[in-house]
């Protein structure tokens, strides 16, 4: 029997949103099972809930963004990446801004306060209902029929999504891997590729320290386009013509292997992964849900 975890207990933390620069508190909590992973802005009247499904996504510039009506949550792809790659099946995560922060720029902070509370098998809805809010049941009930109603697609054959040179796929395989390539003029990053799998690597060790990085050359045109207001060389790496601004990398291909956290974030919006081999060259979070758009197509 495939059984679903949830956090054996809860945690907060606490950073800047990288793009709205707002200072923000997260409170990870525990959540029945085929409640899925829900974001809950506790800031706003009566406590709306984004669930973490791909119909919730509502933007891809330079992070993924939630959102139900006019109710938005943004750059959750790390924190998802974080709990999908430690098995957490559905979470509870209460947040008092319309962003996560970024922390350190990659998962490892979230990572490692999974690790310190463990996995528990998820508990039924009706076993846990007196423990949740009425909006939370009530909001997610029809998240909930849709996940029973949802039979997890099979990938046969390959699905792809591409963008001139740029593309990402999902490929039969007899396990699950991710394998992404980037190329970028900068000396320091070039061509790099990087290839993993949860059944030979450790996520913990290998994906989630991987942190975010920028280009030197495009930070001022980004802020005023009123992105990265969050941003520093405490929470991003950054590179420029000569090398990077704030060494040391934790891999010598990090920016790569941040890559591969980011699609696993974005795909984790499916709920869970069809057994495939994910294959990315030069995407972007567009087309990471774009490929996890036309796999809920095969359903």
């Amino acid at each position: 029997m495939n059984y679903q975890y949830t956090l054996g207990g809860e945690f907060s933390r606490s950073g800047v949103g990288l793009h709205s620069g707002i200072k923000s508190h997260v409170k990870i909590m525990s959540a029945p099972q085929n409640t899925g992973r829900y974001f809950v802005r506790i800031d706003l009247p009566n406590y709306p809930v984004i669930p973490a499904i791909v119909s919730s996504v509502i933007s891809t510039t330079l992070s993924t963004e939630l959102g139900t009506r006019d109710i938005r949550i943004r750059t959750v792809e790390h924190l998802l990446a974080a709990l999908a790659g430690m098995g957490i099946d559905n979470a509870r995560i209460e947040i008092d801004s319309p962003e996560i922060p970024l922390l350190d720029g990659s998962a490892k902070v979230w990572t490692e306060a999974i690790a310190s509370i463990g996995l528990v098998k998820a508990k039924g809805v009706d076993e846990e209902v007196g423990k949740w809010r009425d909006e939370t049941i009530e909001i997610n009930n029809t998240h909930l029929q849709q996940l029973k109603a949802h039979k997890l697609p099979v990938i046969s054959q390959p699905v792809w999504i591409y963008q001139g040179d740029s593309f990402v796929a999902a490929l039969p395989s007899l396990e699950t891997r991710f394998t992404y390539g980037i190329d970028f003029d900068l000396p320091a990053i070039g061509n790099q590729w990087y290839s993993w799998s949860p059944q030979t690597e450790s996520f913990t060790d290998s994906i989630a320290p991987a942190r975010t990085f920028g280009l030197s050359y495009q930070i001022d045109q980004l802020r005023e386009a009123g992105l990265i207001k969050g941003g520093s060389l405490d929470n991003a790496l950054v590179c420029s013509e000569t090398g990077w601004l704030n060494p040391p990398l934790r891999f010598t291909n990090e920016p790569v292997r941040h890559k591969i956290l980011d699609l696993i974030g974005d795909l984790s919006l499916l709920g869970s992964f069809p057994q495939a081999h994910y294959f990315a060259y030069k995407a972007s979070h567009k087309l990471h849900i774009q490929l996890a758009q036309k796999i809920l197509e095969l359903n």
